[in-house]
């Protein structure tokens, strides 16, 4: 029998209301009690929110800006207090909340170093044995004996960074701030997060690099307007995420806090296929549950893949080139179409992709009525595997991108390969041995 593992953190019900006034003097006049009415609106930056955490799970926490990621973040750590609910916590957190926080910027690193360590709960001794580790990895010479108020961001981040890992947490918590790291610290961060995954740490990670969530974290939190509106897959939660980015997702009123994502009206309404269809597409590799949505003023009606000798096919030989190709009908003028497509790995990392705008093909007028086909051809070096076709049709109308029509994950394509490399492409190198 499995067992199952403990719980390293448990929010229940939890909630953050913030009075916010129109005056200063109706704050002045409510706290005096000079007035029966109430002079303030209240603000919910969380309503109602549920979740467990596992121990040894990597969490990620999306959502747009202000939607309660970094809020909840400041409650699990103790930063901040709940107006209701309450937040239970199995295991010492080290926390990277945002830029300076728990610094003192009249210090130099090596006495923020003892500070943080120090409120943490390590003795000087233990500190004094870590110090050396934690001064490697953050790896920025004799700035450690500056104050921190002279350091840069990206100084700032590799010394805290490397206190937050350095001092044996049983959970690390990450909020953005790897984001204004050099991409080699970067690099060197994420190879941590593997270390502490293969160890059984905790992670709770809130990041708007939708790559790193989806490769990092077994299960991804979908907030908005401090509202859960789901949680499961990385690839279910950002497909649905990006489906908020452009407001195409229905979302929850205020006294309704259930989650949307498994909705059976919803998904109807987003899959557009009936039971006999579905079968059918199946054998083509055609998605029967694909994401779509868009105002439809163009309406993707036709997309297939085809090799190199014409033929229409959902399986690629690496080496070999290939076209990607989708039939477009455009019900209304659309000012300057972009036509595009993505492809993903089944884990939902997208790998490459491209569109009519980055490739300067197309950018013209198209009248209602009008039907565009539009052709991609590409040499396939992918490694052999699955992968997964994502088609859209977007534009910009005066400063507003639109969607016009997006089906995600509607192909599945094969690479049939004799010989891979490391990684998700093949350099084709030619290599000389004399």
């Amino acid at each position: 029998m499995k067992q199952e593992k403990s719980i390293a953190i448990s929010v229940g019900g939890v909630e953050k209301v913030y009075k916010l006034y129109d005056k200063s003097s109706d704050r002045v006049r409510e706290a005096l009690g000079l007035t029966r009415k109430a002079r303030h609106k209240k603000h919910y930056a969380l309503k109602g929110i549920d979740m467990d955490i596992h121990q040894g799970e990597c969490v990620g926490i999306i959502g747009t800006n202000g939607s309660g990621k970094s809020t909840i973040l400041k409650i699990i750590t103790g930063v901040l207090s709940p107006s209701a609910g309450e937040v239970k916590v199995n295991g010492r957190i080290s926390a990277l909340l945002e830029l300076g926080a728990g610094f003192n910027m009249e210090y130099n690193g090596i006495e923020n170093v003892y500070l943080n360590g120090m409120m943490i709960g390590f003795s000087e001794k233990e500190i004094d044995e870590k110090l050396q580790d934690i001064l490697d990895f953050a790896d920025i010479g004799d700035y450690v004996y500056q104050p921190v108020k002279t350091y840069s961001s990206g100084m700032f981040v590799r010394l805290a960074f490397a206190v937050a890992i350095n001092i044996e947490p049983e959970i690390l918590i990450v909020d953005e701030a790897l984001s204004v790291g050099d991409v080699f610290f970067q690099a060197k961060c994420y190879h941590k997060f593997e270390e502490f995954k293969e160890m059984g740490k905790t992670i709770v990670f809130v990041s708007h690099d939708l790559s790193s969530i989806s490769k990092y974290c077994d299960r991804v939190v979908l907030l908005n307007k401090g509202v859960k509106l789901g949680e499961g897959s990385p690839k279910e939660m950002i497909d649905t995420y990006k489906q908020v980015l452009v407001g195409q997702y229905e979302l929850p009123d205020n006294e309704d806090h259930k989650s949307l994502v498994h909705d059976e009206d919803i998904r109807e309404k987003a899959s557009g296929s009936g039971k006999k269809k579905k079968e059918k597409e199946k054998e083509q590799g055609i998605n029967p549950e694909l994401l779509e949505y868009g105002s439809k003023k163009a309406r993707i009606e036709e997309y297939w893949l085809i090799d190199q000798n014409g033929t229409r096919t959902t399986a690629v030989i690496k080496g070999q080139d290939y076209t990607i190709r989708m039939k477009v009908v455009f019900e209304q003028d659309c000012p300057a179409p972009i036509f595009a497509f993505t492809i993903k790995n089944i884990k939902g990392t997208e790998i490459t992709g491209t569109n009519t705008m980055v490739e300067k093909a197309f950018l013209e007028p198209v009248k209602a009525g009008e039907v565009k086909e539009i052709s991609f051809t590409q040499h396939m070096n992918l490694q052999g595997g699955e992968y997964l076709l994502s088609l859209g049709v977007t534009g910009y109308e005066g400063d507003d991108f639109t969607v016009y029509h997006r089906l995600y994950d509607v192909l599945n394509m094969t690479v049939i390969s004799d010989k891979d490399a490391v990684g998700f492409y093949d350099p084709e190198s030619v290599v000389k041995v004399v």
